[in-house]
């Protein structure tokens, strides 16, 4: 049987929100490294023809520059130097655009783009060497090792491979002229790299995998952690019974303020009484304004008795109404025949009262 302090429940919405906010996000950084290596080789391939010409061009141009100077300065030879490189990083540059978007996104994918600054918070922790220690003897260094090691292991399998090949091609290339070697040559490591990338998104999956497993693990809460949730998302009990009275006493208010509009009280004779209006104009049928129990109830005969309110003794009707008829609903049909003598007696007192 797990104890009190096991972590056994998964978490739940708020404890993940909350760990996001700490910056505590689930994410593999092999999957976005396999990502970008990926890309940047297929951006490389298909830019690779414009790229060498381009590359040529420059080349030839900073060569035949150079062939009409007559002296060399080193200050030409800087600002030339400079303008190769610039040209060069503007060649390159949509690779490096194309490498650092798909580690934005593929980041952003896993992350959902949730940015949290508590990462980069100093902590005494990060720099403390017994803590240090700790995480180098750690399951998840111990893994990052094994990972390490598999790869290393597989990758230079495929290179071994590569190598092989490669060299029985070298005989043939001999009898060729360097621009076919050249081509050969790269489409023969764009294939290895490619090979390898596919490798690393196996290894990526692999790591997706295990990264979601051990983030699962450690945001898995106790039961009683599960209670303290649930107590601070629905309120203290007593905070909440207080409101429920407050609530109760202000509708209470609102519902005495409404006897003075009644025509008859109807009474038990101080346990239960009911308050009701009957507008013929309109109202359907008698009105209960308010309604009370003990206490209540003798506060409804109080106002009645103060605003001259008729009030009328029936133990069962008042009874059988505080139970049944909500404060501000009409009556019921099945009371019409008791209520029609009771608002007969009040029509006929205010006549009497009114000659």
């Amino acid at each position: 049987m797990a104890s009190a302090s096991e972590k056994t429940e998964k978490a739940t919405p708020k404890k993940r929100e909350d760990e996001r906010k700490k910056g505590n996000i689930f994410q593999s950084a092999d999957t976005v490294s396999a990502f970008c290596v990926l890309i940047v080789f297929l951006a490389l391939r298909i830019a690779m023809p414009y790229i060498y010409r381009s590359l040529s061009n420059i080349m030839r141009a900073s060569i035949q520059s150079i062939g009409e100077q007559d002296t060399l300065s080193t200050a030409y030879a800087l600002s030339l130097n400079r303008s190769m490189w610039m040209q060069i990083l503007l060649l390159s540059s949509p690779v490096l655009l194309a490498a650092a978007g798909t580690g934005i996104l593929v980041t952003g994918v896993q992350t959902r783009f949730k940015f949290s600054g508590e990462k980069i918070k100093f902590k005494l922790n990060n720099i403390s060497p017994l803590q240090g220690i700790k995480r180098l003897f750690s399951l998840r260094s111990v893994i990052e090792v094994l990972k390490a090691a598999i790869k290393t292991v597989i990758i230079g399998y495929i290179i071994y491979r590569k190598i092989l090949d490669i060299r029985v091609q070298c005989t043939a290339m001999m009898q060729t002229d360097v621009l076919r070697s050249t081509v050969a040559v790269l489409n023969d490591l764009m294939e290895l790299v490619i090979q390898i990338s596919v490798v690393l998104l196996a290894l990526a999956a692999a790591d997706y995998l295990y990264q979601w497993w051990e983030y699962e693990r450690n945001i898995k809460m106790t039961k009683q952690e599960v209670k303290e949730e649930f107590k601070q998302l629905e309120g203290n009990p007593e905070i909440k019974g207080r409101i429920r009275q407050m609530q109760r006493e202000m509708s209470r208010r609102r519902m005495m303020q409404q006897v003075p509009t009644a025509d008859v009280v109807i009474r038990n004779p101080t346990h239960y009484a009911v308050a009701l209006r009957y507008n013929p104009d309109k109202d359907n049928a008698p009105v209960v304004v308010a309604k009370g129990q003990d206490y209540v109830a003798l506060r409804i005969v109080e106002i009645a008795e103060q605003y001259g309110i008729p009030m009328r003794e029936d133990k069962p009707l008042a009874r059988a109404l505080y139970a049944s008829v909500e404060v501000g609903s009409e009556i019921p049909t099945e009371f019409y025949s008791a209520l029609a003598v009771v608002m007969a007696w009040v029509f006929q007192l205010k006549k009497e009262m009114s000659r």
